[in-house]
């Protein structure tokens, strides 16, 4: 493994800024489509929900079940990805989530509503999991902090750009006798079928497929990876699927992950409303949504860059969940627009500065026998804090009229996260091949 201090060869350098340049934009663009199209239903919301009878209960039912689908298919998606390949599993996932999400413009009730988060969770799964999968074919553990940061950043640009472009649209209300949300689910649809057509053609496999590296580019790269695989100083090393989804690392993983992906796709979908609830306008709503998300963007990367250049994971992930529980757990104190906003920007840049060194963190204790299985399970079970989340924020408001009190779970939730992430670093450092021996 390079140290802290190696400074890296010209050939490394190039290889790694040419591999950089040629995949990650393309996949940024994916995953702002794919995020969009998961939670625009929060700003359809602001209509829909009067339009089709959904209840704050039925809307968080309804926005939780994607997950349901999407933790079941999470596992099987990765592993067709190892068997079929990158680019065409890949393509498969976006064309079938693209179609799927336009569906939800024919919605008409609870019922179809259901329906079509369960089979839009089916579509996506994968997507993401597959990703961190497809960047460890490229990028060697001291990149994948920083890289993982640059990818996932689509996810706050998504809700940053996305909420003005949403509000926007459902200003199209009558237009053609289509209401405005069903015109912003078919317009925010299609660039994720286009883009999986795109994919197909524009995605390598592997290195060993990649014709604008040089002979030179990719006989280093290919090397520089196998040697990382090969690497003993795994935690989860070579298992068989249960071993693998039972594993204690894994399940811990997944906890951790929980607080962190649960908060930020409960607050995705959830907080326009809750900024709508202080009497802005729709286009006002989006405009202050975007806020969060833009500061988010910022820290990310600079976040997910400082981990990288430490080497350092444990604190870099444990402190954005630390500041995730302490702003969810005193957002009830708040009554007023400002103080809300301003803790909403505390939880959100949290949610997303902890991606990059957790997942960076999460593949450096697994070899690459393992790591398709283990990455889409602590995708999985992580985001079914998204499906609890969701849907206990909207009984909890209906019950209480309080959408703060909703976020308490959540709080509890990210500070388990944090608790657990420093209790398996220092174990994990004590003892790094535990996992293989407990297998033997």
């Amino acid at each position: 493994m390079i140290s802290a201090v190696t400074q890296p060869s010209t050939l490394e350098a190039k290889t790694m800024r040419k591999v950089t340049f040629r995949i990650i934009p393309f996949l940024m663009v994916c995953y702002f489509i794919a995020f969009v199209d998961r939670v625009n239903a929060g700003f359809a919301a602001l209509q829909m929900n009067q339009d089709i009878g959904l209840s704050s209960a039925a809307f968080g039912l309804g926005g939780g079940l994607f997950y349901i689908t999407y933790v079941l298919c999470e596992v099987p998606s990765n592993l067709a990805m190892e068997k079929v390949g990158a680019r065409l599993w890949i393509a498969r996932i976006m064309i079938t989530w693209g179609i799927v999400a336009a569906c939800m413009a024919l919605v008409v009730g609870p019922k179809s509503f259901y329906l079509v988060r369960l089979l839009l969770g089916a579509a996506e799964a994968g997507f993401f999991p597959g990703v961190i999968l497809y960047l460890t074919y490229w990028f060697p553990p001291e990149y994948r902090g920083r890289i993982v940061a640059i990818f996932m950043v689509a996810i706050p640009i998504s809700s940053f750009l996305g909420s003005p472009i949403s509000a926007s649209l459902l200003q199209l209300e009558g237009f053609l006798g289509y209401h405005g949300w069903q015109w912003m689910f078919v317009l925010e649809a299609l660039p994720a079928v286009l883009l999986g057509i795109a994919s197909f053609f524009v995605l390598p496999n592997g290195p060993a497929n990649a014709r604008w590296l040089t002979g030179a580019q990719r006989d280093w790269l290919t090397k520089r990876l196998a040697a990382d695989n090969s690497s003993p100083k795994k935690a989860v090393g070579h298992l068989s699927l249960w071993q693998v989804i039972s594993n204690k690392y894994v399940l811990a993983a997944s906890l951790i992950y929980a607080g962190a992906s649960g908060s930020s796709q409960v607050l995705s979908l959830w907080q326009p409303q809750i900024i709508k609830s202080f009497g802005l306008s729709n286009m006002e709503t989006g405009l202050v949504n975007s806020i969060p998300f833009g500061i988010a963007s910022v820290l990310m990367i600079l976040w997910g860059r400082n981990s990288d250049r430490t080497r350092e994971r444990t604190w870099h992930t444990a402190i954005p969940l630390l500041l995730l529980a302490v702003s969810l757990a005193v957002a009830p104190f708040a009554s007023a627009l400002l103080p809300v906003l301003l803790l909403l920007c505390v939880a959100v840049t949290a949610t997303y500065i902890v991606k990059g060194p957790f997942w960076a963190l999460t593949t450096e204790w697994m070899s690459a026998g393992v790591a398709a299985a283990a990455i889409a399970q602590v995708n999985a079970i992580g985001n079914i804090g998204g499906f609890l989340g969701s849907y206990l924020l909207g009984l909890i408001k209906d019950a209480t009229g309080s959408y703060s009190l909703g976020l308490l779970p959540l709080a509890a939730l990210s500070g388990a996260g944090c608790i657990m992430v420093l209790m398996l670093s220092r174990g994990q450092q004590k003892s790094p091949s535990v996992v293989e021996a407990q297998a033997r």
